[in-house]
């Protein structure tokens, strides 16, 4: 597995991290087996949110099957997020409820500490000296390693900046061949002939190069946001006969190409597969073998409906 050193964070950290979001509709030796599958095949890195599933479910049943693994806690990353409250209908940053999820979060995955923690979507009402005391009480009761965001833009991360004197580590936020705009935009720039070039994130992925933060990709297979997977899919004839060309070439599948090109990118990403099928597992690991050249990646990009100026 090919691993990466997050910057003012844990060094030798998986590429590829293992989403949990799905774990509830598994049974606790279901579940141990998925967390299992991962470790064997390198991954060290698994991502966790309080509203993944009904009261915490997913992470009630990692704590669950984590103890019947036989993998040692410091050996591994586990991370969570908070903020984004689904039975109220709101996205809450307040440190009340900070550090109340935290506490929750550590109680349902039976850990004494999270490695990582990342405000979950932005919570436009928030005041970030409220985050900051949180994250200083988080710190220095040993609850929470490091401290990161997810899917926000650069201006938000610079006002939590002025207060938080934790660096933030990591930005999770979207990416796939399908879902590119991350990338799309600085192609486009100045060309009114195409929404391409509207600039949606505020050259988020440049920002965060420049400021040592890592991104992580969520749904790196998806089509949209809830539109399923691009792997297969009719829709896409060009995309899933150059990914076929790469993966016969490479003796893998296309899942492993489509991940391949996320980790291909020099921002070094990691990123975030959700299945919970051991043999997927193993499918998408195989990306981390994949040398993509330039050439390949320019032509799986093209490939996904994108086109040169």
């Amino acid at each position: 597995m090919k691993t990466i050193n997050i910057a003012n964070g844990p060094q030798d950290v998986s590429a590829i991290i293992q989403g949990c979001m799905r774990l509830p509709a598994l049974s606790k030796e279901e579940a141990a087996k998925v967390i299992r599958t991962a470790y064997d095949r390198g991954i060290n890195f698994y991502d966790h949110a309080t509203c993944y599933g009904e009261n915490g479910a997913a992470e009630i049943r990692f704590g669950e099957a984590f103890p019947l693994t036989g993998i040692d806690r410091e050996k591994i990353i586990i991370q969570s997020k908070c903020g984004l409250c689904i039975d109220r209908n709101e996205f809450d940053w307040t440190k009340e409820t900070i550090l109340s999820s935290v506490n929750d979060s550590l109680r349902r995955l039976n850990t004494e500490y999270l490695d990582s923690l990342l405000l979950h979507r932005p919570d436009v009402l928030y005041d970030p000296e409220e985050v900051a005391e949180a994250f200083d009480e988080l710190e220095s009761a040993g609850k929470v390693r490091y401290f990161g965001v997810s899917n926000l833009v650069p201006m938000q991360i610079e006002l939590l900046k002025k207060y938080v004197k934790q660096p933030l580590i990591i930005n999770q936020v979207q990416l796939s061949l399908e879902q590119s705009q991350l990338i799309d935009q600085a192609l486009y720039m100045n060309n009114k002939t195409t929404d391409f070039s509207i600039n949606r994130d505020g050259n988020c992925l440049d920002y965060c190069r420049l400021n040592d933060i890592t991104i992580q990709a969520w749904s790196p297979l998806q089509v949209g946001m809830f539109g399923g997977t691009f792997i297969d899919n009719p829709d896409f004839p060009e995309l899933n006969n150059t990914l076929s060309e790469l993966a016969e070439r490479e003796n893998v599948s296309k899942t492993a190409i489509a991940i391949a090109w996320i980790l291909r990118h020099p921002a070094k990403m990691q990123a975030i597969i959700g299945t919970m099928n051991p043999k997927h597992i193993e499918d998408a690991c195989a990306a981390s073998d994949v040398k993509l050249s330039h050439h390949d990646w320019y032509a799986l990009y093209l490939a996904a409906g994108k086109f040169l100026p």
